[in-house]
């Protein structure tokens, strides 16, 4: 290799931030390159709003080559690394095999659905972690309402109309709030189905949004009601069925649209390092490297990194941490190298922004607790002035919404067996729009 060659595993939040500063940083002294299964960033915050039919996939995705100028890209999943080789091993679009030397190393693989033992749930329920899994349950909840207004039998026609999001953390509340907004405009013109459009939003937390300020939380809480959706706290779901799902109440809802939001867990591909784990999660010092492997990085929901502001304890699984894990391993790269010097990760929280559609959200930028349309406004801001690209597209997209209706039809680009519950997309986790 003639000049260092820097290998970043994974686009998501982290490994995109870290490529783009070591970007900038290195100014064609090193190779950068990236692997990635897909040639785009993918903003997860916005995703409830693809699947709501307010933004389109493409507003939410960000083109590897034009933001990241310079940077070379290999189109694969990596699955194996060779850390006396220096080496990553990958698969391919097409399957074939492939291997990469390195320099330095950066490990940014992001994570994927977290699976409980529930029987049923792998096989009825669809996860929320990418543009397929968005793209599919858009059409999904149309085509339930379109199926319901020609039901056999009034128990089929609720069945249809019933859908359950299990998980009321940033994510669950999201969708939901999202959800019960789009059923509201497929209806407009079926009066007869108005009043049968039901949503569940369960959770075995005491609260909605547990992570956010109480006061938040409860203003999230109120809205979800206000439009109608049924919140289930202290509940989980016991088996699901093909016609629907049993609750820990004892009750029996049925549904054929089971939205699984539980959380999420490290991407397997951390497990093929070989390196000591902590949660499922690659182990690695202050300044985000590996004990006894200083060129190998590891960032975002792959890392267990030590949280300086609550020793013994290891930051969560947020976009926040990821972008800011990202920078800091790129400045620590650079260091390496001679330009600047190394410093530990140490964070202070921003806040928090959920979006609940309409003119509602609720944010508490700065520990400063807004709700209503202050914090839509906020929010929104935020969202543009996070993303990479798609800025103009997305604000327009938000006009249209604003005062036209929506389209409410089925594009059938994504059958239900291209996104099972275990094998979704490996995107990077937001937990949630952190500021």
């Amino acid at each position: 290799m003639a000049r260092p060659r820097i290998v970043v595993v994974g686009a998501g939040f982290a490994g995109f931030t870290a490529a783009r500063e070591l970007g900038k940083l290195s100014r064609g002294g090193a190779e950068i390159v990236v692997l990635n299964p897909t040639d785009y960033f993918l903003y997860l915050p916005l995703l409830p709003e693809v699947a709501a039919g307010i933004l389109e996939p493409r507003r939410v995705t960000v083109s590897l080559q034009a933001a990241l100028p310079g940077v070379r890209q290999i189109l694969g999943e990596a699955d194996g690394f060779d850390l006396r080789q220096r080496t990553v091993t990958y698969r391919d679009p097409e399957g074939r095999a492939g291997s990469i030397g390195y320099h330095r190393l950066v490990i940014a693989a992001g994570s994927v659905n977290k699976l409980l033992p529930v029987p049923g749930v792998t096989k009825y329920a669809h996860g929320f972690r990418g543009i397929p899994e968005a793209l599919y349950l858009r059409d999904h909840v149309t085509r339930q309402i379109e199926l319901a207004a020609d039901a056999r039998t009034e128990q089929e026609q609720r069945a249809r109309c019933t859908f359950v999001v299990v998980g009321a953390g940033y994510t669950g509340t999201e969708v939901a709030a999202q959800g019960v907004l789009f059923t509201r405009a497929l209806t407009a013109h079926r009066p007869e189905l108005r009043d049968r459009v039901r949503w569940i939003l369960l959770d075995t937390a005491e609260r909605v949004l547990p992570s956010l300020d109480r006061r938040l939380a409860d203003a999230s809480d109120r809205v979800l009601r206000e439009r109608g959706v049924e919140v289930l706290l202290r509940t989980s779901v016991k088996e699901a069925t093909e016609d629907g799902v049993h609750l820990s109440t004892g009750d029996f809802v049925p549904t054929r649209s089971l939205i699984w939001c539980v959380g999420v867990r490290p991407d397997p591909l951390v497990t093929a390092a070989g390196l000591p784990l902590r949660e499922g999660r690659i182990v690695v010092d202050e300044y985000l490297t590996v004990p006894g492997h200083p060129d190998v990085y590891v960032i975002g929901d792959a890392a267990a990194v030590p949280d300086l502001t609550r020793p013994g304890e290891i930051t969560g699984m947020t976009a926040q941490h990821a972008v800011r894990q990202g920078a800091v391993a790129a400045k620590n790269i650079a260091a390496s190298y001679g330009t600047g010097r190394r410093r530990p990760y140490k964070h202070h929280d921003l806040g928090f922004v959920v979006d609940l559609g309409g003119f509602d959200s609720a944010a508490n930028p700065l520990g400063v607790p807004v709700k209503g349309f202050p914090a839509k406004v906020v929010t929104r801001g935020y969202h543009l002035l996070s993303m990479p690209g798609n800025r103009v597209r997305v604000a327009a997209d938000w006009l249209l919404d604003a005062v036209l209706p929506r389209q409410g039809v089925q594009l059938g680009l994504v059958p239900g067996e291209s996104v099972p519950l275990d094998s979704a997309s490996p995107e990077e986790q937001t937990s949630g729009s952190s500021v």
